[in-house]
């Protein structure tokens, strides 16, 4: 680990009031400099000289880019997720990586069951007929919670507060997690099982693990055969959890009835379309956009632009866990630190 501050605090994806609460709070030796844009469309030649660079999700640290701050010291990732930086490449630099580990379990879970009952009460078709002075009820029955199981991929402090959720909806509760916790388990009401009885069994599944070489597309054609015919799948973790083209599939089946789904794959690129016009577009992203769009464009399918985690109270948290962890690294006690 380095120590030592030889440059200034940059932060990037920076909203305005964001600037304006960080600011407040940034001692002046920072030097803090905000940007708006992400790392790979800004250009780094103003961003060189950072001793410590702040991001959100959609700036992918790779290697290529971080090449270019030879100063660079540490990175306050303001999430959870650290697959958007080459870990590896900073590890092996020197350069220490800090996350927010918890910013806000309850935000999240909430934002889930949102996504459940929008879905379980068919409040989306239901609302679009309405705006048309259409009040007939025929096709808008939905179903209880009470008595039904959900499917819980995950069960750190967002999984965890899911499954309070639902046990105050009484649902049964299933769980798969790579690293079981039987005392919480007993505590909290649910049963662990294997990822197989778990798809089988649910009424609803329910994501809230990372994305790793592992997990990548988990819930891909083989999980869909094993589920319940009209399962919901609801997704507030990562995109890449879920073959996109697997499920579409799933939902022209009849599989899937439905999904609520925070997070898409290569959703840095549905936001950022001016991309498709680059010539080092690639090919595979293209057809991950082309995919999202039919997704966009299905009464059975509620999507929201990753704002799970964009509650007042929780992102007044991230920000300031990540000023404690520059903090902290700066006082040689770094803390919540990935790679050191």
């Amino acid at each position: 680990m380095k120590t030592g501050q030889n440059g200034p605090v940059v932060f990037l994806e920076v909203e305005a009031w964001e600037e304006t609460f960080l600011k407040d709070f940034s001692p002046e030796n920072w030097r803090a400099r905000f940007y708006p844009d992400e790392a790979d469309r800004m250009d780094l030649k103003k961003i060189a000289d950072a001793a410590i660079l702040s991001v959100f999700i959609y700036s992918d640290l790779d290697a290529a880019l971080l090449k270019h701050l030879p100063k660079l010291e540490m990175i306050a990732t303001r999430s959870t997720g650290t697959d958007h930086i080459d870990t590896a490449f900073c590890r092996e630099h020197g350069i220490t990586v800090c996350n927010v580990p918890s910013y806000g379990a309850n935000t999240v879970a909430e934002h889930a069951f949102a996504l459940i009952l929008s879905l379980s009460r068919k409040i989306y078709p239901a609302r679009a007929r309405t705006l048309h002075g259409d009040f007939s009820f025929q096709g808008l029955q939905g179903f209880d919670l009470m008595g039904k199981t959900l499917g819980v991929i995950g069960t750190g402090q967002i999984g965890r507060h899911v499954i309070r959720i639902a046990k105050g909806f009484q649902m049964r509760v299933l769980a798969c997690d790579a690293r079981p916790d039987p005392s919480v388990a007993e505590l909290l009401g649910y049963v662990y099982t294997d990822l197989n009885t778990l798809l089988m069994q649910s009424d609803i599944v329910s994501l809230h693990c990372p994305l790793t070489d592992e997990s990548r597309y988990l819930i891909g054609d083989a999980a869909f055969k094993v589920m319940k015919k009209g399962v919901l799948l609801i997704n507030t973790a990562r995109g890449g959890l879920i073959d996109t083209e697997a499920l579409l599939s799933a939902l022209e089946s009849g599989k899937v009835s439905g999904a609520g789904l925070d997070v898409l794959e290569e959703e840095e690129a549905v936001r950022e379309e001016r991309e498709l016009l680059s010539r080092q577009f690639n090919e595979e992203k293209l057809r991950a956009v082309v995919r999202n769009h039919v997704l966009l464009k299905r009464d059975d399918v509620i999507i929201t632009p990753h704002i799970a985690f964009n509650s007042r109270e929780a992102v007044a948290r991230i920000l300031r866990t990540t000023m404690d962890n520059i903090t902290g690294f700066l006082e040689e006690n770094p803390r919540n630190t990935i790679a050191v």
